[in-house]
């Protein structure tokens, strides 16, 4: 038989050189490779110009009717002119309502915090692509596959080789070929996409000899995530097989489900997700709200408390590792949403955007309770361990949160290593839409957490699947981010001015932890009386009405709250809603007053 004809090709790379090519190379299979391994680092942002400031001009009957000289104030209303806010008692026009002023001189974080890992990187070579090629050619022709044409895109861990077979060609019967390619390659991680969707062509991806890191800082100085003012959550997770940076709204998600085995780069992949918005996102606008049953995971992001992170209002630490806790704080997080909801029906719109932006353009009055929300990111680390030791109490509020929340701002990421049908139930996969999938150890793994196979064939270290809710598969390679990056990251933030506490999520009171009922004279509070007088007179009782009107901490203003219970005066705790008040009238609040 005569010997089999070779298959030249062509090769699109500014580091190769182009060869002339011999008729018989224009008449045969078509090899290309598009590559962007060039890419150049783009430096850091400089700093940001500040924002101005302004007074915030308060309508508060109780305040004091008269200034400095003892002469009466004028009455400030806000009116909307033809777009413009005035002033009606100065008739000058007022500034929207910026946030951000609440720490005007914050600094977002600088890329030289981070390290550019890919100087180190060793490029794909074209010797490897080569020989990659005629193995992939020989093996289809050994077969009976003849090919028409063949092109190649390397990116960081894969090179993705596209092949258009001749026609009448069957697709299952390359697909049937994976494990035969797999062993001619002698390689790991053998994936065959057939079809690409979207092409005419079959993919086979095949693992680089020498994978590449994809640095952070790379990620966070590309044109896509600088230029992703339009999404309200950008994360940068990674870069694709053809080398382009792969950034996502995570408001648009809305909530994401990772898994993955261990050491295959999950924690690392968290670590990507929250430094993004830590980069982007200024902390009146965003929060996090962390468990960590691992203690050791999340634990480095403590210091930024002050800036970033939520808590409930009787916890000293915000990162939350003891499952009691965890249901405590799940269960607050569903009454700071229906509290959100509320707002959002008051205010008559639909989603958080738009009542933000009705805050800011001063159209809501904080004295109905309306206040400029952020975002809330809930991370919790281990997910198998909260299901294995408080199963149902954890899920239910999960689920809530997942099938509401996202209107108001509030989104889920939750990441575990046991990606199990006992752990990720079918009500949990329903509403995380959005699934990110490390290397798993078996198929059916695989199948839980995507609802297809291709994440046992991956080969580790940050090489992952992600699966969008309308969208086709990808694979990326995850952006690395070290412990020492993020400890610097976690130090620039603090040393900054901050809030005085963290942002505090409304009380819960556990049913299995009841106040006790009875009054005790000695231990009433001095502003008790006061208090009292406060709830009957508006018939509202809550402990952020006490807070607000008599200027109390949380704590305080909670003892005093069940003080108020013992005595009679308002009714037990009603979950999102307001206590009833048992007394009408100031008359039987005089007779109970003296009585105590």
């Amino acid at each position: 038989t005569p010997p089999a004809e070779e298959v030249p090709f062509r090769v699109n790379h500014p580091s190769f050189e182009e060869t002339e090519k011999t008729p018989q190379q224009e008449e045969t299979v078509k090899f290309d490779i598009d590559d962007e391994f060039e890419r150049i680092n783009r430096k850091a942002r400089g700093e940001q110009a500040g924002e101005p400031s302004f007074t915030v001009i308060e309508n508060n009957p109780d305040a004091a009717q008269s200034n400095d000289e003892g002469e009466p104030k004028a009455e400030h209303h806000v009116e909307l002119v033809e777009g413009h806010l005035i002033d009606t008692a100065t008739g000058e026009e007022l500034p929207p309502y910026d946030p951000h002023l609440d720490l005007k001189d914050y600094q977002m974080p600088r890329l030289d915090i981070l390290e550019d890992w890919e100087k180190k990187n060793v490029k794909v070579t074209k010797e490897e692509l080569i020989a990659n090629k005629d193995r992939i050619v020989q093996t289809l022709r050994n077969y009976g596959i003849e090919i028409v044409e063949i092109s190649a895109s390397p990116g960081p861990t894969v090179t993705l080789y596209e092949i258009k077979p001749a026609p009448g060609i069957r697709i299952s019967k390359i697909k049937s070929l994976e494990d035969d390619i797999a062993l001619s390659l002698a390689a790991l991680g053998i994936r065959i996409i057939a079809p690409i969707p979207g092409k005419s062509a079959v993919g086979i991806e095949v693992p680089n000899a020498k994978p590449q890191i994809v640095s952070m800082k790379t990620m966070l100085a590309s044109d896509v995530f600088r230029n992703s003012s339009k999404m309200e959550l950008p994360i940068a997770l990674g870069k694709t097989i053809s080398n382009e940076p792969y950034v996502t709204d995570l408001a648009k998600m809305p909530h994401l489900l990772m898994a993955g085995a261990t050491g295959t780069g999950k924690s690392v992949g968290l670590n990507a997700i929250i430094a993004s918005l830590l980069f982007k996102k200024h902390p009146s606008e965003l929060k996090f709200v962390m468990v960590d049953p691992k203690k050791v995971e999340l634990s480095l992001y403590s210091k930024i408390e002050r800036h970033y992170l939520a808590k409930m209002p009787d916890e000293s630490d915000a990162i939350i590792t003891d499952v009691k806790k965890v249901v405590r704080t799940l269960n607050s997080l569903c009454i700071e949403m229906d509290q959100r909801y509320e707002l959002l029906k008051q205010a008559q719109v639909r989603k958080i955007t738009e009542y933000n932006e009705k805050f800011k353009k001063r159209m809501l009055n904080p004295e109905n309770g309306h206040r400029f929300l952020p975002y809330i990111v809930l991370v919790i680390d281990e997910f198998a361990d909260l299901i294995m030791t408080a199963g149902k109490e954890v899920e239910l509020p999960i689920c809530r949160l997942a099938q509401l929340a996202r209107a108001v701002g509030i989104h889920l990421i939750i990441a575990t290593q046991r990606p199990t049908t006992n752990i990720i139930t079918g009500t949990i996969k329903t509403n995380f839409p959005a699934r990110i999938a490390f290397r798993v150890t078996s198929a059916i793994d695989s199948r839980t957490i995507l609802d297809t196979g291709g994440a046992n064939q991956l080969i580790g270290r940050g090489d992952m699947l992600i699966s969008l809710a309308g969208s086709d598969m990808v694979r990326l390679q995850c952006a690395l981010i070290e412990t020492e990056e993020i400890d610097r990251l976690g130090s620039f933030i603090a040393e900054q001015r901050g809030y005085p506490e963290g942002f505090l999520l409304p009380e819960y009171l556990d049913e299995n932890e009841e106040p006790n009922k009875e009054f005790d004279p000695r231990a009433k509070d001095d502003m008790f009386e006061e208090a009292a007088r406060l709830v009957v007179a508006s018939q509202f009782g809550s402990t952020s009405l006490l807070q607000r009107k008599l200027q109390l901490g949380y704590n305080r203003a909670g003892r005093i709250m069940d003080q108020l219970e013992a005595a009679g005066i308002v009714g037990p705790y009603n979950g999102s809603k307001a206590r009833e008040v048992v007394i009408k009238d100031e008359v039987t609040l005089n007779e109970i007053l003296h009585s105590l």
